[in-house]
């Protein structure tokens, strides 16, 4: 829908309302205008963001309890609002799996008990909410989990599907493409555009359990280090700032710090060293 909306241009010499017609969208939504969240909100959102990376098992009860120790009255339908706009969902186990994006397209997880042995065997792609001191963007990585070598990233203003596959279709353009490529159930991952990118390119798609906390592992703690070592500390005023700041660090994760994970090597050299 966004993109349809993109297409109609005010300096053409056809009507907005043709174009509109054309393109298949009405002509409220194209002058309509978001009114973007209040301060006050914003506010709750980081605290939220802050929290649910040390305990992302509690959901709307438990994240309404956490503000009022602080002080903070907000009632559970805010609080949902809220953790749905920063697509934030607690981790436990649930009924009715296939109530996720669009169930036809949620495919199984294929990393239980597989050895990944080299790069390019798996790749994990997730979303993030990063917050800005007057709004909020999405952060889109995908990690070699051989190597934790970060192979792809992009910020954005929405969670629609759009940014995850520019990403994707850089990144292999830049690597290669993985034999398998995993994520959650998000809608940005259950849709036709995702699943027909993948199979195009014969890339095999594996999807989280819903409710499973390790399922996707390594990019959550990518999450982790991203914003306890550059979001939190540094606080960038825009999006050109964040852009820029992530690049640096990007870079700095990469190419010089080394992870415990991988027996103290660093990303980049594990990567290359094996591919």
């Amino acid at each position: 829908m966004i993109d349809r909306r993109q297409m109609v241009n005010r300096e053409e010499d056809l009507s907005i309302r043709c174009q509109c017609e054309l393109v298949g969208v009405t002509r409220g939504s194209f002058y309509y205008q978001p009114s973007g969240e209040t301060e006050e909100n914003l506010k709750l959102m980081r605290l939220m963001d802050e929290h649910y990376l040390e305990h992302p098992t509690e959901g709307v009860v438990r994240m309404r309890d956490f503000l009022l120790t602080l002080g903070i009255l907000a009632n559970h339908k805010r609080v949902r609002r809220l953790l749905r706009l920063m697509g934030l969902m607690a981790i436990y186990p649930k009924r009715n799996l296939s109530g996720l994006g669009q169930a036809k397209y949620i495919k199984p997880y294929l990393l239980r008990d597989l050895k990944i042995t080299r790069p390019n065997q798996v790749w994990a792609i997730d979303i993030t909410y990063i917050p800005m001191p007057k709004g909020f963007l999405y952060l889109t990585a995908i990690i070699d989990i051989y190597s934790r070598y970060i192979v792809g990233w992009g910020i954005s203003n929405s969670l629609d599907a759009a940014c995850s596959l520019n990403v994707t279709k850089e990144a292999i353009e830049r690597y290669g493409k993985p034999e398998i490529i995993n994520s959650d159930q998000g809608s940005q991952f259950t849709c036709h555009e995702w699943i027909e990118l993948l199979e195009k390119e014969e890339i095999k798609i594996s999807m989280d359990g819903k409710g499973r906390a390790i399922d996707n592992i390594f990019i959550e703690r990518f999450w982790r280090s991203v914003k306890y070592d550059y979001v939190y500390i540094k606080v960038p005023s825009d999006g050109l700032e964040l852009y820029q700041g992530l690049k640096d660090y990007m870079d700095y994760y990469n190419n010089r710090l080394c992870h415990q994970g991988i027996d103290h090597k660093i990303p980049a050299k594990r990567y290359y060293e094996a591919a």
